[in-house]
């Protein structure tokens, strides 16, 4: 249900007065109501969303709006202005991923579901697993703990992510993928069709699995100058490979090193956690596949896109044409700047970014750097952990909206009809001279 009022308390009013109307007509149709709100109400710049699967949660979630107290299946929020805004996707790299991901999204969302089967039919052609089959967790399905295996799922479930905003109104101004999200971000914005964007994701973590047991990443609350100095007692062996914001730098690189260093942190009492994986991305040990990884993508064709891309390996627009097989290389192989591509995008005017992955990951980095920017930004998840089901993507969408994002609600309910609703709780001011004046 959505509601909006020209100020924070018309807002609690038309909750208020709805609520009162719907106990006194408590057949109505929680679906109609949810329809005619949609379509026979101006939205105006305080918004109020409840989610919710039977009248009385509905209801529930109107008296908190009402109260303006927080519940799990409300959101409400101002927005500046009541023109629509377009968000930056944002497609992360690995540790989004969780058991049973999206699963709950591929059982009550047809729209959700179908594109993920038509990632399943690009990925055939490259893999001997199912992508279902792993998603559900089939008996005999590989695990995500095989990297050939985790990035093409997380690959999917970004692109239908996408696809499920995009098919409720959600359009985005420009994508930005980090580290192998950088493919879903190519593949959602047109410059490499959904075959060629299967292709590179699968021949790439499949021979990047070649790599595995040699390496190891680790974050550290550090930027990326004094980083760089604390690792050069181990000069050739580590690397920054990622730069996520001002305190926030991943470091890359042979295992013994790497906890060297990660015991030196230890010692100075710098926070810092392990990434989950035993391979070092963004480090010049990659040099060794790139001449198979370039024989084995031959063919993939990047085009100009539809959407602007942000590459966070160059911190910059890039054409989509420029997403050749030696971009898909050099994005395994070199640093993400994904501090300064943000600071790219703040530049450019982007306030509100919606993250396209099973849990939201890229928050603190994106908000630190606002912070040092100067900028106040909006950050939205799509889906979180144990969190993956329709329920949480209409809250999702919601907060978007709720922020400035255009939503086509009546998309979502296509048999719906209208039924009467109270009119606006409008907010009375007298402007009569005082009578002792």
């Amino acid at each position: 249900w959505v509601v909006s009022g020209h100020t924070h308390n018309a807002l609690r009013a038309q909750a208020t007065r709805l609520a009162q109307h719907l106990r006194h007509h408590p057949h109505t149709n929680p679906t109609d109501i949810a329809h005619s709100l949609a379509t026979t109400r101006t939205t105006l710049n305080n918004r109020g969303i409840i989610v919710g699967s039977t009248h009385q949660e509905l209801l529930t979630g109107l008296d908190h709006l009402a109260t303006a107290t927080p519940h799990p299946n409300t959101t409400q929020t101002t927005t500046p202005n009541t023109t629509p805004t377009k968000p930056v996707f944002i497609f992360p790299g690995q540790g989004h991923q969780w058991a049973g991901m999206a699963l709950d999204l591929w059982d009550t969302s047809p729209t959700f579901a179908t594109r993920m089967s038509e990632c399943a039919q690009a990925l055939s052609p490259w893999t001997d697993w199912d992508l279902e089959h792993v998603i559900r967790a089939t008996p005999g399905a590989p695990g995500l703990d095989r990297v050939d295996v985790l990035q093409p799922v997380l690959f999917s479930v970004m692109v239908s992510l996408a696809h499920l905003w995009r098919s409720n109104g959600v359009q985005p101004a420009t994508v930005i993928g980090h580290s192998q999200g950088e493919i879903a971000a190519a593949c959602v914005a047109g410059a490499l069709t959904l075959q060629d964007a299967a292709q590179v994701v699968a021949v790439r973590s499949r021979i990047l699995r070649r790599l595995s047991g040699r390496g190891g990443m680790a974050v550290i609350a550090r930027n990326r100058h004094d980083t760089e100095n604390l690792l050069r007692p181990w000069n050739n062996h580590l690397a920054v490979g990622v730069v996520n914001g001002p305190q926030l730098v991943t470091v890359s690189g042979q295992t013994q090193a790497l906890e060297e260093f990660l015991t030196t942190c230890e010692t100075q009492e710098i926070r810092h956690w392990r990434v989950d994986v035993d391979y070092a991305s963004h480090f010049h040990g990659v040099d060794e596949i790139r001449d198979e990884l370039l024989h084995e993508l031959q063919g993939i064709t990047p085009q100009d896109s539809d959407i602007p891309i942000v590459s966070a390996m160059q911190a910059r627009p890039i054409p989509g044409r420029e997403l050749t097989t030696e971009y898909w290389f050099r994005s395994l192989r070199e640093p993400v700047l994904f501090e300064n591509a943000v600071h790219t995008l703040l530049d450019n005017g982007h306030r509100l970014f919606v993250e396209t992955s099973a849990h939201p990951v890229l928050k603190v980095g994106l908000d630190q750097t606002a912070e040092a920017h100067g900028t106040d930004i909006t950050h939205v998840a799509s889906l979180r952990r144990d969190q993956g089901g329709w329920d949480r993507f209409l809250l999702s969408l919601g907060e978007a909206f709720a922020h400035g994002a255009n939503v086509n609600w009546a998309n979502l309910h296509p048999n719906a009809q209208r039924v009467d609703l109270p009119p606006y709780a409008f907010q009375h001011t007298r402007y009569w001279l005082n009578e002792h004046h």
